[in-house]
């Protein structure tokens, strides 16, 4: 069985995980660079410090890791393609407030941490 998106091949059947992790480690850094530089920077290092915060995660959570990343990474090469986005200059998706409550303390705290990041007010000298 082969999924194919955005011109690349996964292969359920002949890649191991390690590949598939790494696939779509670099499929997410290939997207990030369509976005404006400040997301970009900010999306790259989050990933970064996600996929190797998970390198040695158990099956169970390593399942719906890479759920949650194969989802994101549809959605945004979705909106990168849309014109009405790219106008917008808006990315991402709304949570919902029952995502938020499923959250633990550790993830509301990361997420907290990426609002204010994204908030902060740029630095035209770097």
């Amino acid at each position: 069985m082969f999924l194919v998106f955005n011109k690349l091949c996964f292969s359920k059947v002949t890649m191991s995980h390690v590949q598939n992790v790494r696939l779509l480690y670099k499929l997410v850094l290939k997207l990030h660079r369509g976005l404006p530089e400040e997301l970009s920077v900010l999306g790259t290092k989050y990933a970064r410090d996600e996929f190797r915060r998970h390198k040695t995660c158990p099956p169970e959570v390593a399942i719906i890791f890479m759920r949650e990343w194969t989802n994101y990474a549809i959605t945004l090469a979705k909106q990168l393609g849309a014109k009405d986005y790219n106008d917008k200059k808006q990315f991402g998706a709304e949570l919902s407030g029952e995502l938020l409550d499923n959250l633990r303390d550790e993830q509301l705290m990361q997420l907290y941490e990426l609002m204010k990041a994204s908030q902060a007010p740029r630095d035209n000298n770097t």
